[in-house]
């Protein structure tokens, strides 16, 4: 084998003539160079991937693991706490907009108001362009949320059911208010004070307004709300109702062909307790109306002239 040195600088070369073991070792340095360097690197990755893929390593990715899902276990359970939470805040909330919209509904009945303007069973007509940049609630954020519903819910609910104790008191003393006509549809047949007996034709005191319908049968109404405190027979009265409106206030419907509440009953403004006839004393079908104050009779015609409150 001949090796051949070249000298760069002064062009010169040089042989040099190997032969027999000198040959033999230059070719297993040749040879063996890259086996060896190939078995070094061999090593050094066996010995790395021993250091990283140890028992330990792997006990300590197992702990990591188990801590990791107990942590998301523990997320989750949080989470579905506060799903519970939540859920049971909204049927709170649910159960207040029900008692509001009774409420409204009572206000809206008790006031008379259009059904169509105050209609608490539909949702309420809103609406509008979208301007700016519209954001979705955070956790927190969406929790405010509530919150400030709860409180605004509150105030609502403290002010219609005072709104609504007002105008419950103020319909009480509409109903209690004596005013308007026992019969819709009749006249005036004898006024209040002296007149000539239908009878016996002499001047004698007459109690209250005589109203007629011309026949039997119509309806006779209370003039304000109250309790019955007569539904009888009585002498010269014939078949009579009599109603107490508390505040001093009483009032008698006599001379009826049939009634239709009993002693104890209450009875609403407007209410239907008796029909026109002519039982006691009386020359025909009618309605001998009075108004008691404080014990006393005093005439009908300044309540049944009276505009409803």
């Amino acid at each position: 084998m001949k090796v051949i040195l070249v000298d760069q600088r002064h062009g010169h070369t040089k042989t040099i003539v190997l032969k027999g073991w000198l040959k033999g070792l230059l070719s297993l340095c040749l040879l063996g160079t890259p086996v060896a360097l190939g078995y070094f690197g061999y090593g050094l990755a066996v010995s790395q991937n021993n250091g990283v893929f140890s028992e330990e390593s792997a006990q300590n990715w197992e702990r990591q693991i188990r801590i990791q899902t107990e942590q998301i276990s523990e997320i989750k359970d949080e989470s579905e706490q506060q799903i519970e939470a939540l859920t049971m805040r909204l049927a709170m909330l649910q159960a207040r907009l029900v008692r509001l919209d009774a409420v409204g509904e009572r206000i809206t009945t008790i006031a008379k108001l259009d059904t169509g303007e105050f209609d608490f069973s539909d949702p309420i007509a809103i609406g509008g362009p979208a301007t700016g940049v519209s954001e979705s609630y955070s956790a927190a954020g969406f929790m405010d949320a509530v919150y400030q519903l709860e409180r605004q819910l509150d105030d609502r609910q403290q002010q219609l059911e005072i709104l609504e104790g007002l105008m419950t008191d103020r319909k009480i003393q509409s109903d209690v208010f004596i005013a308007g006509r026992p019969v819709e549809k009749a006249w005036i047949a004898s006024r209040f004070g002296q007149r000539p007996d239908p009878i016996t034709g002499r001047i004698t005191f007459h109690g209250g307004i005589d109203f007629t319908t011309g026949k039997s049968g119509a309806e006779i109404n209370t003039v304000a709300a109250g309790v019955i405190t007569w539904s009888g027979p009585r002498s010269g009265y014939g078949l009579m109702v009599e109603v107490n409106h508390g505040n001093g206030f009483t009032t008698r419907y006599a001379h009826s062909e049939m009634l239709l509440v009993d002693v104890g009953d209450i009875v609403m403004k407007g209410q239907n307790i008796a029909l026109v006839g002519s039982t006691g004393r009386s020359t025909g079908p009618h309605v001998h109306f009075e108004v008691y104050k404080n014990g006393r009779v005093v005439d009908p015609a300044a309540y049944i002239h009276r505009t409803a409150r």
